[in-house]
């Protein structure tokens, strides 16, 4: 008998391994890469990296796919055909470089304030502000203004940190844990294993969200709640507590303003406002003597009454908490009056806010760890509160989004949970001052031709005086962040850009610079609109009103074909970037961490790194910063130069490990030239681990304060003081009640007065109150796909696999009061338009509610796909009847459909209705099919390491 044939299990597939970071979502996750003859075979998660841990998604997995795509492009292309036609001709990147260096030295010659740069989640932010800031030009942001500042500033104006990237749980010490609004595409690694652990170690998981998909459906209790009423529940929530007494007094006296007292003064122009005595120590009323004094001087600072403050006036001062207490105690906040507008139950209200009182006090745990807070009082030990929470888009994108973001971190607060054991801790480089210092620039007399702005262009306003806007308060950015539409807007406002450009309100621009930001498409609202603000015409000069459109990304985006001059980026694997410090770090709430992409292969087209290519024209254009005194370039090696070489202050650059000559630095320290061998050496990334001593209670720390100001995370080591009661939000109402020197044109008081309250409080969204609830009874939701996170994902040919096409879902009750089946088309219609789609339907979802997954639906003949792709022709996109302006009002205003505060925009605010369509089976609105650029590869028909390649047409 023949023996049969060996199977070699042990075959080595590769020649070669080397260590990055991955691209494909916004954990940055380590990875190895796997590599034969210069071919990627392989990729596997970093068991060594501090993100992941080895831990890998199929995103990450499907990285390769995302390297080899066909729609990657290939060479730099110059638009030939009108805009939108996608006709192109090749150019060498002289030519490209040339041409791109001779229209913005025009604009920085004359008025640099007509580049409008925005990019889109390119993790470079640190390097492209610093540009835009060297060009001169005050209209840069990168994508945050339409997905996470609402997150950021509510966070950051309240307790100095954030959710999102900047905190989390703490996943080994949590007994109750609420989840808000939380897709799967974002983070996912790091909360699918925190997740594990809380399931392993008998925590409860809550999770707060119109539709139980992902995490939801693995928590222990799903709250469908209805879109824009989270505001609300957490009021509710609050109300429950305070009236049980379950709050941490000492706590809220430590660490917080609650006992600050504040002028109650009507119709005074400072009534609302912090006390200070004259040399402006802030004032608190005396728990014993029953008198105001300063902070330092008081015994036991009181949380509620009122006393007369000094001076002949006869101004009250009332500590801040009870400001707070009289908001929630309200009948408003009910829970019967809650359980109304949310969809939840009273008695689900009311039971949720025991279980996280017992949770936080009859659970409570002490450390035996001893440490020393900023007064310098001695703690033997540190209490821990095990509850967390987290929260993302789906409470950020709705435009009550920044109230409920602070409501949330107010509930953690009154429970005594930020930072501590059990409870949110932050992530290195925060906490920061809350607000941080940091202010932007692009004030009248900041803007010059050929001068560089005296600052960044983004920033943290802490009142009317540090607004971008002119004498008469009209913008002074394109985007309208930082003026009166948007005060407090900490990411810009990218979403309306466009919109702002083509109708020159509050100005043209000329040259309109943008990366990795598909506003073309699934990136913007009022997809239509967009499309014909790109093309429109100026009737006057018969030029287009946006007369110059740079756009640079790596692949066959929706965008480029809008565009007049395309610069390819490389993919992930075969570029140097930096995770910084400065930016958005990898760190892990006990330590700090930041990390590097290096290329693993050498690009086999020609395309050349965003970065470097910024870097480039930098030095062409002369901008100071980029170029020496003789006018050569300061960073002739690119990107890789720039990360090793540059420095923001003394000792401080991109990278904080493997500082000083010899790389025996960390945090800062002098240049080392072998900064980046160090970190390839450690696996592409650095860490430092905080001592347990300086782990907890950040805000308040001596030990880690002092050592934060060392590394250069803060400028000085002082208590960073947490804001129930807003001093920056009360300055802004108080401008727009007349006051100060800086005050809002009459248009816009109304607006700013409602909604600039002091303490979080919850309204209906905006297109909800402005529409006819009878004529659109429905919300309509989107939310990313666990196997996708940008737009790239869904053209990445093993990920289609997973998800090649959406659908509307709909609860199943509501579908049948409707007379609709699984299956069945349908129009879904808002105030803006109409589309068509096809239905499905489940349980797990709020009965007022439709949704679908995000940027799966494609433009025909986009990303390099056949025209008849099921992404075209049976997906579709929520944005196209999203609209990027709200209702005109009586006065005939559009303001964004945006957050009044941040400028957020306001995806989940979308109000529908749905009837059963008729017709051929392919979703509607359907555009004319794009032309393939040239150089464009032909898709592979097979997988295999040539085939995989393709072959350029």
């Amino acid at each position: 008998m023949a023996s049969e044939p060996k199977v070699d299990l042990n075959l080595k597939t590769w020649d070669e391994v080397k260590t990055t970071t991955c691209y494909m979502c916004a954990c940055r996750c380590g990875i190895k890469v796997y590599l034969k003859d210069g071919t990627v075979k392989y990729i596997e998660g970093n068991r060594d990296h501090p993100v992941n841990k080895g831990v890998l998604c199929g995103k990450g997995s499907a990285g390769i796919m995302q390297h080899y795509s066909p729609a990657r492009l290939t060479k730099p292309l110059l638009r030939v055909g009108p805009r939108g036609s996608g006709e192109f001709r090749e150019v060498e990147w002289d030519e490209a470089l040339r041409t791109a260096t001779t229209w913005l030295s025009e604009v920085r010659s004359t008025d640099p304030k007509k580049l409008a740069l925005f990019t889109g989640r390119d993790q470079s932010q640190a390097l492209t502000g610093w540009w835009a800031s060297q060009f001169g030009t005050p209209n840069f942001a990168a994508h945050g203004g339409f997905c996470s500042v609402n997150m950021a500033a509510a966070g950051l104006y309240t307790f100095g940190g954030s959710f999102w990237e900047f905190g989390e749980p703490d996943w080994d010490r949590t007994k109750y844990f609420l989840l808000f609004g939380v897709a799967e595409d974002h983070a996912s690694n790091p909360i699918k294993t925190g997740l594990g652990k809380l399931k392993k170690n008998g925590a409860k998981i809550v999770s707060i969200n119109p539709v139980k998909s992902g995490y939801s459906a693995i928590a222990d209790e799903w709250v469908g709640i209805r879109p824009g009423t989270d505001g609300l529940f957490v009021g509710a929530l609050v109300h429950q507590l305070l009236k049980a007494g379950k709050i941490d007094l000492d706590y809220l006296a430590r660490y917080t303003n609650a006992g600050h007292l504040v002028i109650r003064d009507p119709g005074a122009a400072d009534d609302g406002l912090i006390a200070r005595d004259r040399y402006g120590k802030i004032l608190v009323l005396d728990a014993k003597s029953k008198k105001p004094v300063t902070v330092d001087k008081a015994d036991q600072v009181a949380l509620h009454g009122e006393v007369k403050l000094p001076g002949k006036t006869k101004r009250i001062g009332v500590p801040s908490f009870q400001f707070v207490a009289e908001r929630y105690l309200s009948d408003e906040y009910s829970a019967e009056k809650a359980a109304t507008h949310c969809g939840i139950e009273a008695a689900t209200i009311e039971r949720i806010a025991g279980e996280l009182a017992h949770a936080a006090f009859e659970q409570a745990f002490e450390l035996d760890v001893a440490w020393t807070d900023t007064h310098g009082n001695k703690h033997d030990k540190m209490t821990g509160r095990p509850v967390s929470m987290h929260a993302m888009r789906g409470i950020s994108a709705h435009s009550n989004g920044f109230h409920t973001c602070r409501s949330i971190h107010i509930l953690q607060i009154l429970l005594g949970t930020i930072d501590v054991p059990g409870g949110f801790l932050y992530k290195p480089p925060f906490p920061k001052a809350a607000p941080p210092g940091l202010r932007p620039a692009g004030k009248v007399g900041e803007v010059n031709p050929l001068k560089p702005l005296p600052g960044p262009p983004l920033g943290f306003v802490a009142g009317p005086e540090d607004l971008l806007v002119n004498d008469d308060g009209s913008p002074r950015r394109i985007d309208k962040a930082y003026s009166w539409d948007a005060p407090i807007a900490a990411h810009g406002l990218m979403h309306t850009v466009i919109t702002n450009a083509a109708n020159k309100d509050p100005y043209g621009i000329d040259v309109l610079f943008m990366y990795m930001a598909n506003m073309g498409w699934n990136s913007s609202m009022n997809t239509t609109g967009i499309m014909e603000h790109l093309t429109k015409i100026d009737e006057e000069t018969g030029d287009y009103v946006i007369p110059k459109f740079i756009y640079s990304d790596a692949y066959y985006s929706e965008t480029v074909a809008y565009a007049d001059l395309i610069l390819p980026d490389t993919t992930y694997l075969e570029r140097w970037d930096c995770i910084s410090m400065l930016d958005r770090p990898i760190s892990e709430p006990h330590g700090p961490a930041d990390s590097i992409r290096r290329p693993v292969v050498e690009p086999d087209r020609d395309v050349r790194p965003f970065q470097t290519v910024m870097l480039d024209l930098g030095a062409r254009l002369g901008l100071p910063g980029m170029v020496k005194e003789d006018m050569t370039p300061k960073y002739p090696g690119g990107y890789s130069d720039y990360i090793v070489n540059h420095e923001r202050g003394p000792g401080i650059g991109p990278l904080a490990g493997f500082r000083g000559a010899d790389g025996s630095k960390q945090g800062t320290g002098e240049v080392n030239p072998n900064q980046l061998d160090d970190y390839i050496k450690n696996g592409c990334f650095w860490k430092y681990e905080l001592p347990e001593h300086m782990r907890y209670y950040r805000m308040a720390n001596k030990d880690y304060l002092e050592w934060a100001q060392g590394f250069g995370f803060n400028p000085n080591a002082n208590q960073i003081m947490f804001s129930l009661y807003s001093e920056t939000m009360q300055k802004f109402r108080q401008a727009a009640r007349g006051h100060g020197d800086v005050v809002p044109p009459q248009v816009h008081r109304r607006r700013v007065e409602s909604f600039f309250d002091p303490v979080p409080m919850w309204y209906a969204p905006f297109e909800e109150a402005m529409t006819d609830a009878r004529e659109f009874p429905m919300h309509a939701i989107t939310q990313r796909p666990m196997a996708m996170y940008h737009s790239w994902g869904s053209q990445n040919a093993w990920l289609r696999q997973i998800l090649g096409r959406n659908w509307l879902y709909m609860e199943r009750g509501r579908a049948k009061k409707l007379g609709m089946k699984d299956g069945d088309w349908v129009h879904v219609t808002s105030h803006h338009g109409r589309i068509k789609v096809q239905l499905k339907l489940m349980d797990g979802v709020n009965p007022d509610t439709v949704w679908t997954w995000n940027a799966i639906g494609k433009r025909s003949g986009a990303w390099n796909l056949d025209k008849n792709a099921p992404e075209a022709k049976k997906g579709f996109l929520l944005n196209h009847i999203i609209s990027d302006l709200l209702p005109a009002r009586g006065d005939g205003y559009r303001y964004s459909n945006s957050d009044p505060v941040t400028g957020q925009a306001a995806w989940y605010d979308l109000r529908v209705r749905v009837e059963k369509a008729d017709g051929a089976e392919m979703t509607e609105p359907q555009f004319e099919a794009t032309k393939r650029p040239p150089g464009l590869f032909k898709a592979a028909m097979k997988i295999g390491s040539r085939a995989l390649r393709g072959a350029r047409s």
